[in-house]
């Protein structure tokens, strides 16, 4: 409610009580209140009780369980001879009530819009845009083609599947799950749209329920249909809880397409490259077990690492990379899942069709997926496992002692990360890296270099925010979502430098909502990723995550301000 309109109600409310008689006795006042006559004689009719405020006013009695008029109605009767200045008190208070009640209904209503486009945008599901298969739950459907990347624990490999070799052509092509198993015409795809990540089996056994239930983190990007019927009843106990807990697709996270166990191959560069994780039968030297897991996944040209070595973003584009990543752990955090292992290494990138960089979150090896989705370990002991790279790891992962009743919170842990590694997006090395870089469990928030001088100072804000080291004082992945879309998008509803009215935000949210389902599925000059981070965006607002980036975005201004006027 603005100040103007405000005031008007309390000039009003002013009238109608000099009209009955602020300046008369308080009794005269309270036997008013209650409806009662003081001087004349009995009538014959039964007198109506006086409201004490116009009708308009009368919500003051019937919201907030009436507390206005009672307040006004005690304090009548405890301070009947009192002066008028008590009286008055009690009737600001009164009014006060009114006004806060009037800021409720106003709230409510702020939040059943945003709750109505919510539902409207949640309800289109994101599917991948790769096509599915069904089949491809053997080795044997795939042809594997050459090594595309190693890390600590597997080896990923570009492949095609399920085969199929037209007569007319050699092209290699890929059966949509759509059609039927006798049908032609399938989907073409040539060379290796896929990539088959082979897991390093050392220690889980050669039985594929061990197998599973050792690996069993890996599953959750996968999807509905990545196990085979022989599996899809199985019990995954994973090393944090009972799994699985899978995640729902998002344009920001890998998915899984298939997952399934098999013999060991003796893939290119295998003797090169990891000699010592083969099986005895391929390698005599070796300790790895004669099965292990497959994950069958989209082939990425490159992880963000590698395109930031030779590519420099623009600013604008650099900020939609940091907005991918906060949406991603957002989409993770909802499903009640912590990365724990979130770097520049283990973000793919692709190059849409319209020149757009989409990026995608995966290597889910070292992730935290309780079955409760509290992100909540106890670390009772040295031997749990906090995660994966101890650089990248947020303080209140990296100072916590194990103890009887120490507990570590991941829910605010890879929105830090996602901080870090936003010096890297804007050409900066990653100040958290290298024998001088600073140390999680000890660095201090003034120790941090500032971002270039040309990025956004809303996107300043934001990687300051994120690399808090108070989890309370830092914001979730969501709220910072949040600060970044209206700094992309909401520039008109946020032009006021002072204040930010939350009835203008929601009317410029119906405006957008309008504009994004009239654009379809093209956002801004027809770039598909911005379309869905401005569907994302609806698809989970929240009045109160709303209001908090608001909060943020205005403290920042203020601060810039104040910088300002020292200078």
């Amino acid at each position: 409610m603005s100040v103007k309109h405000a005031i008007s109600r309390g000039l009003e409310f002013g009238r109608s009580v000099y009209k009955i008689g602020l300046l008369k006795p308080a009794s005269r006042i309270a036997a008013k209140f209650r409806g009662e006559r003081v001087h004349g004689p009995p009538q014959s009719r039964t007198a109506q009780p006086q409201t004490f405020l116009p009708s308009r006013y009368r919500y003051f009695r019937t919201t907030l369980s009436g507390i206005a008029a009672r307040v006004q109605s005690g304090g009548f009767r405890r301070f009947a001879g009192s002066s008028p200045r008590n009286r008055a008190v009690f009737l600001a208070f009164g009014l006060g009530v009114g006004l806060i009640e009037q800021q409720q209904e106003d709230d409510r209503g702020n939040a059943a819009t945003c709750q109505g486009i919510q539902e409207l945008f949640s309800k289109k599901k994101f599917q991948s845009p790769l096509k599915r298969f069904t089949s491809g739950y053997k080795l044997e459907d795939y042809a594997i083609g050459k090594q595309i990347g190693k890390g600590s624990n597997a080896a990923v490999y570009e492949a095609a599947a399920p085969l199929a070799f037209s007569k007319k052509t050699s092209s290699v092509v890929e059966v949509s799950e759509d059609q039927g198993e006798g049908e032609s015409t399938p989907y073409l795809r040539c060379c290796f749209p896929l990539a088959v990540k082979m897991m390093w089996n050392i220690g889980a056994g050669s039985s594929s329920d061990a197998i599973l239930r050792s690996m069993s983190q890996e599953l959750v990007p996968a999807g509905p249909h990545a196990l085979g019927q022989e599996n899809k009843q199985i019990s995954l106990d994973g090393h944090f809880g009972v799994l699985p807990r899978t995640v729902p697709a998002h344009p920001n996270v890998i998915r899984v397409h298939r997952a399934f166990t098999a013999d060991v191959p003796l893939l290119p560069g295998a003797r090169e490259e990891y000699p010592a994780v083969l099986p005895a039968r391929l390698n005599p030297d070796g300790i790895g077990y004669n099965r292990t897991l497959f994950l069958v996944m989209k082939n990425y040209p490159c992880t963000l690492r590698q395109y930031l070595e030779g590519n420099q973003p623009g600013l604008r584009q650099g900020t939609l990379m940091l907005l991918q990543l906060l949406e991603g752990v957002d989409h993770l955090y909802r499903g009640g899942v912590a990365h724990r292992d979130l770097k520049s290494d283990n973000v793919l990138v692709e190059l849409d069709s319209d020149g757009s960089l989409r990026l995608v979150i995966s290597d889910f090896g070292c992730c935290l997926a309780q079955s409760d989705g509290s992100l909540q370990l106890p670390f009772n002991s040295v031997w749990v496992s906090r995660g994966g790279n101890a650089c990248l790891m947020a303080p209140e992962v990296a100072t916590a002692v194990p103890g009887r009743a120490v507990v570590i919170d991941y829910s605010k842990a890879d929105a830090w990360a996602v901080g870090t590694i936003s010096y890297e997006i804007f050409g900066e090395p990653n100040p958290f890296y290298g024998a001088q870089g600073l140390e999680s469990r000890s660095y201090q928030e003034n120790q941090l270099p500032r971002p270039p001088a040309a990025v956004a100072a809303d996107v300043q804000l934001v990687v300051s925010l994120l690399l808090r080291r108070n989890p309370e004082k830092r914001p979730s992945a969501r709220v910072a979502a949040n600060i970044l879309h209206l700094s992309l998008w909401g520039k008109k509803a946020l032009a006021n430098q002072d204040s930010v009215a939350m009835r203008e935000l929601v009317d410029w949210l119906l405006c957008q909502s309008a504009v994004v389902l009239l654009r379809g599925c093209g956002g801004p000059r027809g770039n598909t990723v911005e379309a869905e981070l401005q569907r994302g965006f609806l698809a989970h607002l929240e009045l109160q995550d709303l209001r908090t980036a608001v909060g943020f975005l205005l403290f920042g201004r203020a601060q810039r301000q104040a910088c300002i006027l020292c200078a």
